[in-house]
């Protein structure tokens, strides 16, 4: 491969610019996400836990939505950020 100071080929541009749109999409789709999940425990007495008076044993993340879509949206970040910095 020869290596040619500053031109790149223009397939790869356009695919580098997709993966970008995807990464500030993924971005925001996490904010959102995030402040989502803290709203939800934002009040006063949800930094002492009672927000967890509904069970025993607090919520039952296995099943929480959010949680999935957060590990999801995470790994996707993380994926992208090293496809852009790689290309």
């Amino acid at each position: 491969m020869v290596y040619t100071a500053g031109l790149v080929h223009p397939g790869m541009a356009i695919f580098r610019t997709f993966l970008q749109i995807l990464f500030l999409l993924d971005c925001l789709a996490l904010i959102v996400l995030v402040e989502l999940q803290m709203s939800e425990h934002a009040s006063m007495g949800g930094a002492f836990g009672s927000g967890m008076a509904s069970t025993v044993f607090g919520r039952d993340v296995t099943k929480d939505p959010k949680r999935l879509a957060t590990g999801i949206l995470g790994g996707l970040f993380l994926l992208l950020g090293l496809l852009i910095a790689v290309l």
